[in-house]
């Protein structure tokens, strides 16, 4: 499988890491804008997004991984590109536990030592960083951010875009709402609307 990944920052390192332990994936390409023209070295192709027309053309079996970890830039650039949801790479690092009843949806990062348990459902083009627990019965919609050691116990459900601080816990029953933000270790207690930043123990919203 050959693998264009779009984005060359830290994040995008993380993600080649993954990718090298599968010996069935091949990195063709890096796609970031800071590129003006398309160059080739070593076999692997370096240009700006625009460039993924051109990729298509030269390969049939072809996927695409957005290696970008803000949210907001990570969705224009997947609206920008109007691929079908096949032409993304879900990748699962293979130290996660994930449950069988768990659905994970396109172009989808699992990342090392991950715990997804039963009956919960990751949207499309998520990130679940390293070492967070996902529990039972929840909800991680598409865009989100689950950032390293994070917990969300049962049924908690995270809106479109959300970004969840690293070691952040969030109790059983919450609801974040689309494009919140929970800072780094706050523990929430209660639900946060839309578009808000919650930090804190227990978490309250900033004004």
């Amino acid at each position: 499988m050959n693998i264009v990944i779009i984005g060359q920052g830290g994040h995008s390192k993380v993600i080649i890491d993954m990718i090298r332990i599968n010996e069935c994936f091949k990195i063709i390409a890096f796609l970031d804008d800071k590129f003006n023209d398309i160059l080739s070295n070593e076999d692997i192709f370096y240009g700006p997004i625009s460039a993924y027309k051109f990729l298509i053309d030269q390969y049939k079996d072809i996927k695409f991984i957005v290696a970008i970890g803000n949210n907001q830039i990570r969705k224009q650039i997947v609206e920008s590109l109007n691929l079908e949801a096949f032409d993304y790479m879900t990748i699962v690092h293979p130290s996660a536990i994930i449950s069988p009843s768990v659905m994970i949806g396109k172009g989808t990062l699992i990342m090392a030592n991950t715990v997804i348990n039963a009956d919960t459902m990751i949207g499309d083009h998520v990130i679940i960083n390293t070492g967070s627990i996902i529990e039972h019965d929840n909800k991680v919609n598409d865009f989100s951010h689950v950032s390293p050691n994070a917990t969300l116990t049962g049924n908690v459900y995270i809106g479109e875009g959300v970004h969840i601080g690293a070691c952040a816990t969030l109790i059983p029953s919450v609801q974040v709402g689309a494009w919140s933000v929970i800072g780094a270790g706050a523990v929430v207690i209660n639900s946060i609307p839309e578009n808000r930043t919650a930090v804190g123990v227990p978490a309250k919203i900033k004004k």
